[in-house]
């Protein structure tokens, strides 16, 4: 699982959320974006929750941005909407209990581990401007 279509789901949101003159509700961008109004709400609720966004109650309540999208990292949204880290092989996420006593046996642990901390690195080097652009 690397970016699921929750993540993309949620860059769809924050791209129009930025572009919108006004807080923008779960049922506005469901109808905009043709995305399910039930997976989105959690989806919103997740980024509000690590601070991505905020939420406006009220009449004309919605979704803000909480900062500016240059600070917006990919990692942070995937985190938010994934509830975890971007884990590129399933197994990297469960070295301690692996089956096969984990680092200490597996000849391709060293490569995943590496190549998993590269991952991160990358998603915490792109910003949400970086992927939507101005």
């Amino acid at each position: 699982m690397l970016i699921t279509r929750a993540t993309e789901y949620a860059l769809l949101s924050l791209d129009y959320i930025r572009k919108s003159d006004s807080p923008a509700g779960a049922e506005q961008l469901s109808e905009e974006l043709n995305i399910p109004k039930s997976f989105l709400a959690k989806i919103l609720q997740n980024l509000a929750k690590k601070e991505i966004l905020v939420s406006k109650k009220g009449a004309k309540g919605g979704f803000i941005l909480q900062k500016k999208i240059k600070d917006i990292t990919l990692f942070e949204i995937v985190t938010a909407v994934e509830g975890r880290p971007a884990m590129v092989f399933d197994c990297t996420q469960y070295i301690d209990t692996c089956p096969n006593n984990g680092a200490k046996n597996c000849t391709i642990s060293p490569f995943l581990t590496n190549f998993q901390k590269k991952i991160d690195a990358l998603l915490r080097s792109l910003s949400l401007e970086d992927i939507i652009g101005e």
